[in-house]
């Protein structure tokens, strides 16, 4: 695996202080605790806690994982049929890449080229994807960080077998359900998803884990345009043969995409 070597600035060794209110994301598998930095990205936690508001997440169900990189959901829902049902978005919400997509923090999911497309959808890291997910698509907003033993809970989902039921389920993991279920047409059902009952508000208070400290996102300039991965850049002129290859390398290595 190619790595980009960076340069560790001062900013880089600089981090946010918290501020947030606390939700739990309780599935059937565990629940996953989650401190929202409001402070930080005050528009994508507004936006978020509408939806949690509304109960607009109770029966979603995760629909993508893709392993060591992330598990999603937000986008739709199981109502004892096939096939899914679309969670009713509202209003896009500015894109606000400020912290850094490393393991355990929570962000947006978006579409393909557009950074101010996020609505329902969200997905945790499962790995520091900040080489990445930092810089594509106009960085993708972090907005939370999930806290206590909810990694455990996030991993295991993470270790489950996936399964392609088509459109944005075409990499869905599933409990107890097999190749040869899917092969004799048995379809999945509420004991197979990964069902998130309900996401809840349990601390509302202004300033909640101030021990946390999110990891800036030092990989995007201010203008919001991606920033190379490797920090390099050009002023113009002819460029040298080695650094086109590792253009092409770096290219093929972020080859995986998160979207909606």
């Amino acid at each position: 695996m190619i790595k980009p070597i960076l340069a560790l600035s001062t900013a880089a060794l600089l981090s946010f202080q918290a501020a947030a209110t606390v939700v739990e994301i309780r599935t059937n598998m565990g629940t996953i605790s989650v401190n929202l930095f409001d402070e930080e990205t005050p528009e994508t936690v507004e936006n978020f806690l509408e939806y949690v508001n509304s109960g607009a997440y109770a029966n979603n169900v995760v629909h993508r994982l893709e392993p060591d990189f992330v598990v999603q959901a937000g986008g739709f829902t199981y109502n004892n049929t096939l096939p899914l049902d679309n969670v009713a978005t509202g209003v896009a919400v500015v894109n606000e890449p400020e912290l850094s997509n490393v393991r355990g923090t929570i962000a947006m999911a978006k579409q393909a080229g557009d950074p101010n497309s996020a609505t329902s959808q969200w997905f945790i890291n499962l790995s520091d994807n900040s080489q990445n997910l930092d810089v594509q698509n106009g960085g993708f907003t972090v907005f939370g960080q999930v806290i206590d033993n909810g990694m455990d809970v996030a991993d295991a989902i993470g270790e489950l077998s996936r399964f392609n039921l088509g459109g944005a389920a075409n990499s869905i993991p599933l409990q107890n359900y097999t190749n040869d279920d899917a092969a004799n047409g048995r379809e999945p059902d509420g004991d197979n998803f990964v069902l998130i009952t309900d996401i809840v508000v349990t601390d509302a208070a202004t300033v909640t884990n101030p021990d946390l400290n999110p990891v800036p996102n030092t990989l995007i300039d201010s203008s919001g345009e991606p920033t190379p991965p490797s920090g390099g850049g050009s002023s113009g002129g002819a460029m040298h043969p080695l650094a086109l290859l590792m253009i092409g390398l770096t290219t093929i290595f972020f080859r995986r995409r998160v979207k909606r």
